[in-house]
C-alpha cells in the first residue's frame, strides 16, 4: 500500500530533525516543539486558526495522558517532606554504617542503598542521604572518592531510574507515546536496567578496585579537608564541593536545579542538596526547649523510619506474588502506580499528624501543594513536548487537531516511518540498535526524560515493521535516553550533584563512566533482541 505524504508530513520530518538537533546543542527542546505542532497542524488543516489552537490543545492532551503521573510524583514528595521534618528519611539509611568496614562491602552498600531509595523516592533524596550519611563511612572504608561517585550515579541515576519500577513515570511515557501497556514495558526495562546496572557496577568494581586503600580515618580526614569546587571545565583529579543553585532555579525528577534564565535547558544545572543537608542536620540536631517532645520527635523518626520500608516491602511482596503466583490477584494496569500513591498519602497523614497534631490538617495540605509544584517543575516540560509527538500519533491527532468526534486522525509519524521502509525489510538489530542512538542523543538534553515521547513514538512504529514488540523498542530506547540524560553520561545533568558530594569533577565522574555504562548498553540492547 502506497502512502501519500503532504506538506504536513514533511513539516513533522522536520520537527523532528531540528528537536534532534536542538538536544544534542544542549538547548531546550520547547520551543521547537511548539513551534513544530503549530506548523503540523496549519499545514495539515489550511487553517492558521487551527494552527494555533493546536499549541494548547496538545499540551492539555498530554496533561489528560500523563497528569496520573503528575499525581504520584506529587504524593511521593508530599510524603518525603514530611518524613523529612521529623527526620525519618536519613535514620532510614543509618544502620548500614555499621557493616560498611571494607572497601567491597561500603561499594555493595553504597549500591543497594542509592538504588533502593531512588527506586522508591527517585534519586532526589537518596543523592543528599546517601552523600551526609553514607559516603564519610565509604571513605574512611577504603573506597576512593571517583569510585563512590560512580557507584551512586549508576546505581541510583541509571539503574533505578532508567527502569522507574515502583512510581512508573518513565515507563508510562514510553509506553504511552508507543500506544502499548506501561506494564509491559516497564517489566522489560527492569531486566534491562538491571542487566546495564550490574554489568557497569561489575566493570567499575574492577576498574576501580586498584585505586582503594585500607581502611584508616586519615583518608576521611584528607577527604573532609579538601576545598577545591566543581564545576563543568573541571579536568582532572581533585576534590570539589556541590556548587550552589542560583535562584533562579527549576527542580528536575533526578535531583537537579535547572536553571530557567534566558540559556535556559539543562547547561545550567545545579545541586540544591546544600540546603537539604543543612535542613536535615538542623531537625535533628538542634537542642529543644522542652526535652519530652525532641525525645518523642525522636521515637516517632525512629518508628517511620522503620515503618516506610516495610510498608513497601509488604507491597513488593504482594506484587510479586501477584505476577508469580494465584495467592493473590494481579495488579493491572495504572493499579500498583495507583497504591503507591495511596500509601505514600496515608504515611503522609500519619506522619503530619505525629508532627504537629494540632496543624496537621494544614501541614499535610501543605505537603501536597509542594508536592504537586514540585512534580509540575519537574515534569511540566515534558507537556508540550509530548504534544508534538502525541500529534503524530493517530490516536491523539483527531483531539490536537479539533477534528470531530469519531473522526480518524492523521498518523504523521507512522506514515513517515511506513513510507521510508516501503522497499526496506528493517533488521531487528538494525532497528534496536538505531533507537538506542536516539535515545542516547535525545538524554545529552540533560533532563532523561524528555526525549521519552520520542523513543515511544519511534518504537510503537518500527516495532511491528521490524517484527519487534514496540514495547521492547520502548524500554530500550528508555535505557539510552535516561542512561544518558539522567545523570551517568553527560557533566551538565544530574551528574553535577554526585560529584558535588563525592568531591570529584565532573567530566572525570562522566569520562569513568562512559566505559561501564555504554558497554552494558550495547550488552542489554543485543539481549533484549535475543530474548524479548
Amino acid at each position: 500500500m502506497d502512502i501519500e505524504l503532504n506538506a504536513a508530513h514533511w513539516i513533522y520530518l522536520g520537527g523532528i530533525v531540528v528537536i534532534l538537533m536542538t538536544m544534542a546543542l544542549r538547548k531546550n527542546i520547547v520551543v521547537p516543539a511548539v513551534t513544530a505542532t503549530m506548523l503540523t497542524a496549519w499545514a495539515f488543516s489550511g487553517s492558521i486558526i487551527t494552527g494555533l489552537s493546536s499549541i494548547f490543545n496538545a499540551s492539555l492532551v498530554a496533561a489528560k495522558e500523563l497528569f496520573n503521573i503528575f499525581l504520584i510524583i506529587a504524593l511521593v514528595t508530599a510524603m518525603l517532606g514530611a518524613l523529612r521534618e521529623m527526620g525519618a528519611d536519613r535514620l532510614m539509611v543509618t544502620p548500614f554504617r555499621r557493616v560498611m568496614r571494607t572497601g567491597t562491602s561500603s561499594f555493595i552498600i553504597l549500591a543497594i542503598i542509592t538504588y533502593v531509595i531512588s527506586l522508591f523516592f527517585w534519586p532526589t533524596p537518596a543523592v543528599p542521604l546517601v552523600g551526609a550519611v553514607l559516603i564519610p563511612v565509604a571513605i574512611r572504608a577504603g573506597l576512593s572518592p571517583l569510585s563512590v561517585g560512580m557507584v551512586i550515579a549508576i546505581a541510583g541515576q541509571g539503574m533505578a531510574l532508567s527502569s522507574d519500577y515502583i512510581i512508573k513515570v518513565a515507563p508510562g511515557i514510553s509506553a504511552k507515546a508507543a500506544g502499548v501497556d506501561p506494564d509491559s514495558v516497564a517489566d522489560k526495562a527492569l531486566v534491562l536496567s538491571l542487566i546495564v546496572g550490574l554489568t557497569a557496577l561489575l566493570l567499575t568494581y574492577f576498574l576501580q578496585r586498584r585505586t582503594w586503600h585500607e581502611p584508616s580515618p586519615e583518608l576521611l580526614t584528607a577527604w573532609e579537608n579538601s576545598t577545591e569546587r566543581i564545576g563543568a571545565g573541571d579536568a582532572d583529579g581533585g576534590a570539589p564541593t556541590p556548587p550552589r543553585a542560583s535562584d533562579n532555579t527549576v527542580d528536575q525528577p533526578d535531583g537537579t536545579v535547572v536553571g530557567t534564565g534566558p540559556t535556559g535547558g539543562a547547561t545550567a544545572t545545579a545541586v540544591r542538596s546544600e540546603a537539604i543537608l543543612t535542613k536535615i542536620d538542623t531537625l535533628q540536631s538542634s537542642p529543644s526547649v522542652e526535652p519530652p517532645p525532641a525525645e518523642h520527635k525522636t521515637l516517632s523518626a525512629k518508628v517511620f523510619a522503620m515503618l516506610v520500608p516495610v510498608v513497601y516491602l509488604v507491597f513488593i511482596i504482594y506484587l510479586l506474588l501477584g505476577k508469580f503466583t494465584t495467592v493473590v490477584p494481579p495488579l493491572k494496569g495504572g493499579d500498583a502506580a495507583a497504591i503507591v500513591g495511596g500509601l505514600a498519602a496515608l504515611i503522609l497523614f500519619a506522619a503530619s499528624a505525629t508532627n504537629d497534631k494540632r496543624k496537621f490538617l494544614e501541614t499535610s495540605s501543605s505537603h501536597v501543594v509542594d508536592g504537586l509544584v514540585f512534580a509540575f517543575k519537574a515534569m511540566g516540560i515534558v507537556l508540550p513536548i509530548a504534544g508534538f509527538f502525541f500529534i503524530g500519533n493517530g490516536d491523539f491527532s483527531a483531539a490536537i487537531l479539533g477534528l470531530p468526534e469519531g473522526t480518524a486522525g492523521p498518523a504523521f509519524l507512522f506514515d513517515l516511518i511506513n513510507a521510508g521502509l516501503a522497499n526496506v525489510t528493517p533488521h531487528p538489530f538494525i532497528v534496536a540498535f538505531a533507537v538506542l542512538f536516539v535515545g542516547l542523543v535525545a538524554g545529552l538534553e540533560g533532563s532523561g526524560f524528555s526525549g521519552l515521547p520520542l523513543t515511544g513514538s519511534l518504537a510503537g512504529a518500527l516495532g511491528p515493521a521490524a517484527g519487534m514488540d514496540p514495547s521492547t523498542l520502548a524500554a530500550i530506547g528508555q535505557m539510552g535516553n535516561i542512561w544518558s540524560g539522567g545523570g551517568t553520561l553527560v557533566a551538565w545533568s544530574s551528574l553535577v550533584a554526585v560529584a558535588g558530594f563525592a568531591r570529584v569533577p565532573v567530566l572525570t565522574l562522566a569520562r569513568k563512566c562512559f566505559l561501564p555504562v555504554m558497554a552494558s548498553l550495547v550488552l542489554s540492547t543485543v539481549f533484549a533482541i535475543i530474548v524479548f
